[in-house]
């Protein structure tokens, strides 16, 4: 029976035709352009780095011979795009939990429903029900979690305890009053270096104070009160002087002279601040979200996925089944500080027992997928702008999701 073909999938041809040469021309030189691709080697596409050299011990034990190729993040969503309209992908490909709704509904990967349990390592309960949640679309399994992360707060113990809170702030009240005493230290003095350009921030603030998307609602769930709640107190952090209007100095920088004490960040920046900062050390820890209604936080990373149309479909899961495997994520974990999706793997002394890594376990309990929907990056951006205008321009704020509500409507319907 022939497929339907989606209003999303027509766009997307038109798009590319239009302009294909400008998203052939943004790729890196060192990509390949599939000359000479060994056609029985298993053909993985990712985002992250080392993976090439890491898959020799797959190589070894199955006799296979992987090839990879690396695309910079930058590059990744408009080389997927491009595979997908012109058929032509990888066997294995590195998804973003972000994405996996818009590429699922283009029909970008193939059902693994029916086979993930004949694989040990694929079992739905080897991982994070929040990782999990994000590797089904529309009833099918189109995913398996590699790696995850989330968000923590990132705090100076020595210039909280200054300020009556040492073992930093609990809840979203300690993080305001915390907050203040430390604006009050003089002029240059913030609190929280906030990340205002990344979108899914005002999201999990939005969730803290109670709020949830429900996909059938479409731009009405933007009507709630917690989630005008989730966007004062965004504001309130601007208004007040709590955080930097501008990019000021490198966040580490910052950190390290006390300007910033906080801010919120994942896994990577513990290696980032012990290597920029190590005249720090010891005087800085992380903290679980601050909580309101609760302290949940995104559950962001990685799958990998079969593209469609792949001729190696059983390699391709013996792959993943591999990369999924508690030891392999493991040493993936020592060599690129990217934290496991099996939950066995946190079990191991190298997460247990080091004190911030897992903090980061703790709060991988209390995540939430982000909207599972092909528009969530627009709507998220489309966020931002408004946040801008309310921090920086002074816009109403009950009016400025009035205009939200109404730009998610256009979104929606596009």
């Amino acid at each position: 029976m022939e497929r339907k073909i989606s209003k999303w999938q027509r766009g997307l041809v038109l798009c590319l035709f239009i302009g294909g040469l400008f998203i052939l021309g943004a790729c890196s030189s060192n990509e390949s352009s599939g000359e000479g691709e060994d056609s029985d080697a298993l053909q993985v596409w990712t985002m992250s780095g080392g993976l090439k050299e890491f898959v020799t011990e797959f190589e070894d034990a199955n006799g296979a011979k992987v090839e990879v190729q690396t695309i910079p993040w930058a590059n990744a969503h408009d080389k997927l795009l491009t595979a997908v309209a012109s058929g032509k992908g990888p066997d294995v490909i590195q998804i973003g939990t972000t994405w996996v709704a818009e590429f699922a509904e283009a029909g970008a990967f193939m059902d693994l429903s029916d086979k993930i349990g004949d694989y040990e390592n694929l079992k739905p309960d080897h991982f994070y029900e929040g990782a999990i949640g994000t590797t089904t679309y529309e009833d099918k399994t189109i995913a398996v979690p590699w790696y995850v992360d989330t968000r923590l707060l990132f705090y100076r113990t020595d210039i909280l305890g200054e300020v009556g809170y040492p073992e930093g702030p609990e809840t979203w009240e300690d993080m305001i009053d915390a907050s203040r005493k430390l604006a009050d230290r003089g002029d240059d003095q913030f609190a929280v270096d906030l990340p205002a350009n990344d979108p899914q921030f005002p999201f999990m603030m939005a969730w803290q104070q109670g709020w949830e998307y429900e996909v059938g609602a479409g731009a009405d769930n933007f009507d709630s009160p917690d989630f005008k709640k989730a966007v004062e107190l965004h504001h309130l952090f601007y208004d007040e002087g709590l955080s930097q209007m501008e990019e000021g100095k490198e966040f580490f920088q910052s950190f390290a002279d006390g300007s910033k004490p906080m801010f919120f960040s994942g896994p990577w920046d513990i290696k980032t601040i012990k290597e920029r900062a190590p005249e720090i050390e010891g005087n800085w820890d992380v903290h679980v979200m601050p909580e309101a209604d609760n302290n949940k936080s995104m559950m962001g990373g990685a799958h990998l996925a079969v593209f469609h149309n792949s001729d190696k479909e059983d390699l391709a899961l013996e792959f993943i089944d591999w990369m999924a495997d508690k030891d392999t994520q493991l040493k993936w974990y020592e060599e690129n500080s990217e934290l496991p999706a099996n939950k066995e793997a946190w079990e191991d002394p190298l997460l247990s027992e080091d004190p911030m890594v897992s903090t980061f376990g703790e709060q991988l309990e209390s995540t939430q997928p982000l909207p599972l929907i092909p528009e969530f990056e627009r709507l998220g951006q489309e966020l931002i702008t408004k946040l801008e205008e309310i921090n920086r321009g002074g816009k109403n704020i009950d009016d400025a999701i009035q205009e939200y509500k109404a730009d998610t409507e256009r979104v929606l319907a596009d």
